[in-house]
């Protein structure tokens, strides 16, 4: 937490600044909503004296929820120039995680969307007896003749993780998160880059929606804000809209690349299409590639580090094609480093676990102190993902530490990453994602779920033929199940948990696998 202190200006200065030379160029697309960055400037300004005027205090705790609106945004910058601490929580949250999350963070004041109904925020208003309750579009709106006070404390942000590991956490930033923002996109603007005009999926309640939203603003281009994915609609935006930057995940990818409204659409504006959250397998890669030209760019972060690696301007490159299975090398001010278990760094080709250090990255746990201190060591994140670098500085994933695949028999962890890589270069497999489930013999074995093409006929038997000839038998998965789709989290990622806890309900652990494949 900062200590309080106030000073004279926020980063919301410097944006607004930025907002007012950029005039009536037009800067949010939303909800019925086209507004020009001096209408976003003054909705800023009139947010920040509506919240004024209803009593919320510099520095106040504000808990906040609210879907991928263009309130978001204005929102944000609006508590940021009271120097508040904002704290998002995702409105697809289960109540359990909005329980704990309200009492970790005792809030001061709580926002949320009048356009919503009282359903779930109507609850969590109840659970909050004494706290005051704004709702945009009915107490709050934009109001005038109240000047928000110019000396504040260092604004803050608690946001939700993606949830990938288990239950979400609050991941705290300080200003220097926002400031570093500011100066990547000065960087860019700098770098006479076109002006983006950015389809985003990405909430505010996500480190990853934060930087996509702000980034997109400060650089002066139009941010297009969309609630729900549909592929059909992300492709109609495009062409209508002559997007010319957005951010999928690979399962929103594969989407976009199957569906049959992609022929024909023009995606020839396209400048920026970011793709990550997650691990891309090669052979859609190279489908997207074949598709929508040299424009892909892969990018890798997490909540405590939101990007730390890039890989712009993908090709299917002859002379180095490992490099479909980077994420890039280190962005903006990111140091990269691979170590041991002991904390030792090791050399290029080995792996072990990706540590980071960057501006972009968290101050800590929100109440969990010890989690915290495991996670920042001397200025380090330890993201808790396994990989190596190689000679040129690329780095690349292969799992999860926690999703490492022990084998005792094997005497050899393997890793999921590969594995799912040779089962989509399949022409008749869509996706996959690979677990590893108990065995009495090995210990643990690979089990594969796969989503396969219409009309498939391949089996699961041929599957782990064919991970056995590429890889070896030591990564043969013991099993094969193939799925409709693949389940994903509130952040579009592959929900490798689902997964689990749907191989634990059909084999309970007196069970055994017994079947080497075939559709169940």
């Amino acid at each position: 937490m900062t200590d309080g202190s106030a000073r004279p200006t926020s980063y919301v200065h410097d944006a607004l600044e930025l907002f007012a030379g950029f005039g009536d160029r037009e800067a949010l697309v939303g909800d019925g909503r086209r507004l020009s960055y001096a209408q976003v400037a003054a909705e800023v300004r009139g947010l920040a004296a509506a919240l004024t005027g209803h009593g919320v205090r510099p520095g106040a705790a504000v808990l906040v929820m609210l879907g991928n609106a263009v309130e978001g945004p204005l929102l944000q910058l609006a508590l940021h120039l009271l120097g508040c601490r904002t704290m998002w929580i995702a409105p697809v949250t289960s109540r359990r995680e909005i329980d704990e999350f309200v009492r970790l963070t005792r809030p001061d004041v709580f926002v949320h969307d009048a356009r919503a109904g009282d359903g779930l925020g109507g609850q969590i208003a109840a659970s909050l007896p004494g706290t005051p309750v704004l709702r945009l579009g009915a107490e709050l709106v934009a109001a005038q003749g109240v000047a928000a006070p110019h000396e504040v404390p260092a604004p803050e942000s608690f946001l939700q993780t993606s949830g990938t590991t288990g239950t979400p956490k609050l991941v705290h930033h300080t200003e220097s998160f926002y400031r570093q923002i500011l100066a990547l996109a000065a960087d860019f603007r700098a770098a006479g880059f076109p002006l983006l005009r950015h389809l985003s999926h990405s909430p505010m309640w996500l480190a990853s929606g934060q930087i996509t939203t702000l980034f997109n603003l400060f650089t002066g281009g139009v941010l297009f804000l969309r609630q729900q994915w549909d592929p059909a609609a992300f492709i109609r935006t495009v062409d209508a809209e002559r997007i010319n930057s957005t951010f999928v995940t690979p399962p929103m990818l594969y989407e976009v690349l199957d569906h049959p409204a992609l022929d024909g659409a023009d995606f020839s504006a396209m400048f920026m299409f970011n793709v990550g959250a997650g691990p891309a397998a090669p052979a859609r890669l190279r489908q997207a590639i074949a598709r929508f030209g040299p424009v892909l760019r892969i990018v890798y972060g997490l909540s405590e580090a939101v990007v730390i690696t890039a890989l712009p301007g993908l090709t299917d490159d002859p002379e180095h094609p490992q490099r479909l299975r980077s994420c890039g090398r280190p962005y903006g001010d990111v140091t990269v480093e691979i170590r041991d278990a002991d904390g030792r760094v090791l050399p290029a080709g080995d792996d072990g676990e990706v540590w980071v250090r960057t501006n972009l990255s968290f101050a800590g746990y929100h109440g969990q102190p010890e989690l915290t201190a495991e996670t920042l060591v001397d200025g380090w994140v330890r993201t808790r993902d396994v990989g190596h670098l190689d000679d040129d500085g690329y780095l690349y994933l292969v799992d999860r530490l926690q999703d490492r695949i022990l084998t005792r028999q094997r005497s050899w962890p393997i890793y999921s990453r590969p594995i799912e890589d040779v089962l989509a270069g399949h022409p008749q497999v869509r996706a996959a994602a690979v677990v590893g489930v108990p065995d009495p013999v090995a210990g643990e074995l690979p089990y594969a779920f796969v989503v396969p093409a219409p009309d498939a006929t391949v089996t699961g038997a041929e599957l782990i033929a064919l991970v056995t000839a590429e890889l070896s038998e030591t990564w043969a998965p013991g099993a094969v199940e193939f799925l409709d789709r693949l389940p994903l989290n509130r952040s579009a990622k592959v929900d490798k948990n689902a997964l689990r806890a749907r191989y634990a309900a059909a084999y309970p652990p007196a069970e055994e696998v017994t079947a080497a494949g075939g559709r169940p």
